[in-house]
């Protein structure tokens, strides 16, 4: 790829944006006018452009669809006051992104066309950001093999895309956590770090499982003991206990490396926590709800943000939680929307200007 970006640009005839009410939106379900669409052929990127969203024409060997070559990310954009739009911390999904890239044999996509690509897009479709609060405009990069061939080896085409929707909140209120013991999402070596698109597939059944027993979502646990707490559903997961703030360690590569973990350790450390990046026992966790130690328990995610747990059931002991009476996560979720929305001081420069 060139230096310089080349990236045509086809404007939608007519916005589909008159057609909707981007008052409580669910997540994920609509989608704006303009995509932008990148392919891979012969060691380089090619035929960037920003063009109407539309369906793929794809062949029904394509790679991706049978071998699971498919990465994303999440990141979000929002309006402030003044009504300029504002990503938050893109460039760090796009590190993130080549992570998962290299872990899936697949090719790092140049910050020019990433983060470029993605600012031309928002700026084309930022009439699409809804300005209320809890509300945002989605960005979804993601990639995936597309040689037209079976065979399980790495593909020598690929296909980078973004696509924007605009979303409400994906967690509307505290949420009840069941404690998986029996299927796991991650192993050390394994993929759990990256994010690929196989990482959910697999989550799911066990993720349906806890919802029949009454339960929003499940909390990981290792692989080996089902001791060791990892990720909670689709978030990382963070413990108050005492003056301590602990959140599972990312060293054995079973824990993605949230943005929104990264800045929810920032916010803990700015408010007076001790900060612990650790391997944590639910033994421990029951043991400090037991002695009136464990204060909040709560998820952290682009597509969540900041979520509230009010029930933590392992095994047949239930942990409940006033979540109306807590301080800290309602306190972290409310800077990070005043950071998003121009209304705190963005000091560590996370919102970037579109």
């Amino acid at each position: 790829m060139t230096a310089a970006l080349d990236i045509l640009i086809t404007k939608a005839e007519q916005s589909k944006l008159k057609d909707l009410n981007l008052e409580n939106l669910p997540f994920g379900k609509f989608f704006t006018d303009h995509m932008l669409e990148a392919d891979y052929e012969n060691g380089e990127w090619k035929n960037i452009e920003i063009k109407p969203y539309q369906p793929l024409l794809l062949s029904p060997s394509v790679a991706a669809l049978h071998y699971g070559q498919a990465i994303f990310e999440g990141v979000k954009a929002y309006k402030d006051s003044n009504g300029d739009a504002y990503i938050f911390r893109p460039i760090d999904n796009f590190k993130r992104f080549n992570i998962s890239a290299e872990r899936m044999q697949m090719p790092a996509v140049p910050e020019e066309l990433f983060m470029e690509g993605m600012r031309l897009l928002v700026e084309l479709d930022k009439n699409w950001i809804p300005s209320k609060p809890d509300h945002s405009l989605y960005i979804r990069p993601f990639m995936f093999s597309s040689d037209e061939l079976i065979g399980v080896r790495p593909s020598d085409t690929y296909k980078f895309m973004i696509i924007l929707s605009p979303t409400g909140p994906y967690y509307s209120a505290p949420m009840r956590i069941y404690v998986e013991e029996n299927y796991v999402r991650a192993v050390p070596g394994g993929v759990g770090y990256a994010k690929a698109a196989g990482n959910y597939g697999a989550a799911m059944y066990a993720t349906a499982e806890a919802k029949k027993k009454g339960y929003d979502q499940v909390l990981w646990t290792d692989a080996f003991e089902h001791k060791y707490v990892q990720e909670c559903g689709t978030m990382n997961v963070f413990f108050i206990i005492g003056n301590t703030a602990i959140t599972p360690s990312l060293e054995l590569g079973t824990i993605l490396n949230g943005v929104t973990r990264q800045s929810t350790i920032t916010m803990l450390q700015e408010m007076g926590f001790t900060v612990e990046e650790r391997r944590l026992n639910i033994d421990d966790i029951i043991d400090a709800y037991k002695a009136n130690t464990l204060y909040e328990v709560f998820g952290t995610g682009t597509a969540a943000t900041i979520s509230m747990i009010k029930e933590l059931r392992y095994k047949d002991f239930v942990m409940e939680f006033d979540v109306d009476n807590w301080k800290t996560a309602p306190t972290i979720k409310k800077w990070l929307t005043d950071i998003r929305e121009g209304n705190r001081e963005d000091k560590y420069n996370w919102m970037q200007k579109v």
